[in-house]
């Protein structure tokens, strides 16, 4: 929970365990998420070893963030939320 207990790395895995993505495909697509949140959640998540951080030598310069394999490791634990997750809104849409 201490690597990815916070809204937005939980949010930044779910979109990461799609495909790659990009700073700012990321940021678009997490409304409400700031810059700076965004910058520190990657950083934290690349440096626990979670994401890779891939740069191309292209101009101007294009990184992408992937889930690298202990991401990866965790796509069952993710996979569970989610499954948890609509049960429990179905439950109480129902109820």
């Amino acid at each position: 929970m201490e690597l990815i207990g916070s809204k937005w790395k939980l949010l930044i895995m779910r979109n990461l365990l799609v495909r790659p993505w990009r700073f700012n495909e990321l940021r678009r697509d997490l409304e409400g998420i700031s810059q700076k949140v965004l910058t520190d959640s990657l950083r934290s998540m690349e440096e626990n070893g979670i994401i890779t951080r891939t740069v191309y030598p292209e101009v101007p310069p294009r990184v992408e963030y992937a889930l690298s394999e202990l991401g990866e490791s965790m796509r069952p634990i993710m996979d569970a939320m989610e499954q948890w997750g609509t049960a429990y809104k179905a439950s109480r849409a129902n109820g």
